[in-house]
């Protein structure tokens, strides 16, 4: 019987979470499994994965295959690596403690990665959000101009437009005058 490890999908419509099983090559995707090693969740910002990696690390030494997804999972948590050491330590080319010591320097690396990562993600969108907001405060203080300089000319027309009448009156009261004793 050829045994895979493979993603079973459950979840709703467009929000699909999977299940890493263990199943029979010939049993359908989300048919019957022979055990459940973890889960994977692709819908989260990094996507996270629950493993059990021990159970993963055991059924790959009894010959279980990944699919190319599961693979790259698996690659992912550190599994193959795992692997790849336990083969070297039944082999008898290094000791387990030297194993496990190469599989700890990995994983140490693996979450300084993941930390620089988080942090880079974080002072991006923070970059983002601080030009999203001064290109707001720019927009924003042109339309303050524009309707500062809408109303700024309306001021100063009513203000020469009472200066014109004033002068208007004042030209009709001179005219008045001068026409007044010329008549006498």
């Amino acid at each position: 019987m050829a045994v895979k490890i493979r993603l079973a999908r459950r979840g709703r419509k467009q929000k699909a979470i999977y299940d890493i099983v263990i199943a029979d090559a010939r049993a359908p995707r989300d048919g019957r499994f022979i055990e459940k090693i973890g889960s994977y969740n692709p819908g989260t910002n990094p996507s996270s994965v629950v493993l059990d990696t021990a159970k993963a690390v055991d059924w790959l030494l009894k010959g279980a295959q990944p699919t190319d997804t599961a693979r790259s999972i698996l690659h992912h948590e550190g599994v193959m690596l795992r692997k790849h050491l336990q083969v070297g330590v039944i082999k008898g080319a290094i000791g387990q403690d030297v194993a496990d010591a190469r599989f700890e320097e990995w994983k140490a690396s693996k979450t300084d990665r993941n930390v620089s990562a988080a942090d880079s993600l974080s002072a991006k969108k923070d970059s983002e959000k601080q030009a999203k907001l001064d290109a707001e405060r720019k927009v924003n203080q042109s339309r303050a101009e524009a309707i500062a300089k809408k109303n700024t000319p309306v001021a100063e027309e009513v203000a020469a437009e009472e200066v014109s009448e004033e002068a208007v009156a004042d030209e009709a009261v001179a005219e008045d005058t001068t026409d007044a004793p010329a008549a006498e």
